[in-house]
């Protein structure tokens, strides 16, 4: 614990004054302000009364950081702020800084379970309470940012990617936020094991040999071991991490579950984890596009997944799923930008390119509801003569 620097921001507060939403960052032990590991702010009125259990009589609570609802804030009646705030923009920025974030948290969890550290979950849940909230106020910013994907950081972007997704799924089937908060924590930590896998292995540039694979497989009985000695974690969380891997016809791994065996999370696990994976770029291969994808895993049904969710799946990402690139009937090519209360054939999408004169055109914004044009097919990065990245 360290000695919190002072800021006109952040003031005390008794622990019996709390509200949900005040961000607590430091306690008060011996008359000094003293910072704690896991500063953020109150979700649950179980915190709280862990507060006055441990004797600890007031808090140091971050004005700026709290959220606007839990009553430190002045109301603000100007419109020039939420127009700010409602903007794709800003939330496409904000997206960035929430995968940002997770992505910094699996890189350091990573190093410190290759150290024999236990995982502590508590930062994961805050990452979850935000991506949930990206998801639930508007779910296409974060869908296109997490679009944009690089070979040489697959672990990372894959880990941050399934969360995403199973959050995107679940709520597309209507569980509940405090599910969606335990799949997205799962999500997080379902590669969890690779730690333990030879680099050499997981970075091989080519097919893997069949004892090659043998030790890959090896990552989910690593992950066991990891998951019996992780504190406070969900039921959940830990059958996202251990169940992506089993397959219904129980020739899966690392258990070998069978049909009934495996939960509607640990299912949906499987489709996500396959689906992220064939979409990716990767050491040994170009990204797949969705609609190639879907015909995977479609192939997969019913013997390894189940079918009933796959075809649930395709309907929630869309046959052309936001921040994928499609071209359209005037050989414009560009990213699929907005589907928000849109029917799949026809969202926004932003223009950049022209296949037809193989160069660059003025980026601009195609709705797809208001003019003539269609969109012809789906494409994938690898296939484009230029790099799309910077149009994100």
């Amino acid at each position: 614990m360290t000695l919190l620097p002072e800021s006109q921001d952040i003031i005390r507060i008794p622990v019996d004054r709390l509200s949900l939403g005040m961000f607590v960052v430091a306690i008060d032990r011996n008359d000094s302000k003293v910072a704690i590991s896991n500063a953020g702010q109150i979700k649950h009125k179980d915190a709280m009364v862990k507060l006055a259990k441990a004797s600890i009589k007031t808090v140091w609570v971050d004005v700026e950081r709290s959220a606007d609802g839990c009553g430190l804030k002045k109301k603000s009646n100007s419109p020039q702020v939420k127009k700010i705030t409602n903007t794709r923009e800003y939330k496409q920025t904000q997206a960035k800084k929430i995968l940002t974030e997770a992505k910094t948290l699996v890189r350091k969890v990573l190093s410190e379970t290759y150290q024999g550290k236990a995982v502590e979950v508590a930062p994961f849940e805050d990452v979850a309470d935000k991506m949930l909230e990206s998801v639930m106020d508007d779910a296409d910013a974060l869908r296109c940012v997490s679009a944009l994907r690089t070979k040489d950081a697959y672990l990372l972007e894959h880990s941050v990617n399934v969360a995403f997704l199973l959050v995107t799924f679940g709520k597309h089937l209507g569980l509940d936020e405090s599910l969606l908060k335990e799949l997205a924590v799962g999500g997080i930590l379902h590669d969890i094991g690779k730690v333990q896998v030879d680099k050499k292995i997981l970075n091989k540039p080519g097919k893997l040999t069949a004892e090659e694979f043998e030790l890959i497989k090896m990552h989910q009985v690593y992950a066991i071991d990891i998951m019996s000695d992780t504190q406070e974690i969900s039921q959940v969380s830990k059958d996202v991490c251990l169940m992506h891997h089993e397959k219904l016809d129980g020739k899966g791994y690392p258990k070998g579950l069978k049909g009934d065996e495996i939960p509607l999370h640990g299912r949906m696990s499987c489709i996500v984890d396959i689906y992220d994976a064939l979409t990716a770029t990767r050491c040994y291969k170009e990204a797949m596009s969705p609609a190639a994808a879907f015909k995977i895993l479609m192939s997969l049904t019913p013997f390894h997944l189940d079918q009933t969710l796959v075809y649930e799946f395709i309907r929630c990402v869309g046959i052309y799923p936001v921040g994928s690139l499609v071209q359209l009937s005037d050989e414009r090519v560009g990213i699929v930008w907005e589907s928000a209360g849109r029917d799949a054939l026809h969202p926004v999408v932003k223009c950049f390119y022209s296949q037809k004169h193989q160069r660059y055109t003025e980026v601009t914004l195609v709705d797809l509801r208001k003019c003539n044009l269609n969109i012809d097919r789906g494409i994938s990065p690898r296939s484009l003569a230029v790099d799309p990245a910077p149009f994100y």
